[in-house]
């Protein structure tokens, strides 16, 4: 299996990349604006592309002969999902892991995030209309904490927590890379219960 990551040098992408280089035998391509701040493992399973996810042409170019982009990304979210949903449609690509965040749908008992929130939300719009196997990941505050604990909702349903760590959603960006039919076009939260 091949793995495009677009922004790998996120905190969170940091980690699912060791936790794909230890729980199975997937291929990563490792696309970043900057490839000088770029920590990771020493591989030859890992390849970096020096790129910006809003050039379409550099992405596609990427994009040649991955099985999933997973996309872990900060900045215009919703200019960066209409290139990725572009970019994998011309090239015929069908799965996508689209990270997010909880909360824009105010599904967070007690917590209205405001325009925070307004990318997040554009984006994740744009991903759910795109026809593409995606599945957006919206995960709540993240830990350090060196466990794999957590507990999935659907959209439409209430958090039932507000932390979880990163090992855990790099544990559940894995095993989604791993299956092409789980949480295929869902939106799910994932926190620790």
């Amino acid at each position: 299996m091949k793995i495009l990551i677009l922004g790998a040098n996120g905190s969170l992408a940091a980690v699912a990349t060791q936790q794909f280089l230890d729980t199975s035998d997937a291929e990563l391509t490792l696309f970043v604006r900057n490839p000088s701040r770029l920590r990771h493992p020493a591989s030859e399973r890992i390849r970096i592309v020096k790129g910006d996810v809003l050039d379409g042409k550099a992405l596609e170019i990427a994009m040649q002969g991955q099985d999933v982009v997973y996309a872990n990304l900060a900045g215009d979210m919703e200019a960066m999902a209409q290139v990725i949903v572009r970019s994998m449609k011309n090239l015929g690509m069908r799965r996508l892991l689209f990270v997010s965040s909880m909360g824009i749908y105010d599904e967070v008992p007690g917590q209205r995030y405001s325009s925070v929130l307004d990318s997040y939300r554009k984006s994740a719009a744009v991903v759910e209309s795109s026809g593409l196997d995606y599945t957006v990941i919206r995960p709540a505050w993240f830990t350090n904490e060196n466990e794999v604990r957590y507990e999935i909702t659907q959209k439409g349903e209430s958090f039932r927590g507000s932390e979880v760590s990163r090992l855990s959603v790099a544990d559940f960006i894995v095993r989604l890379a791993g299956n092409p039919t789980l949480y295929v076009r869902d939106s799910v939260g994932i926190n620790r219960p």
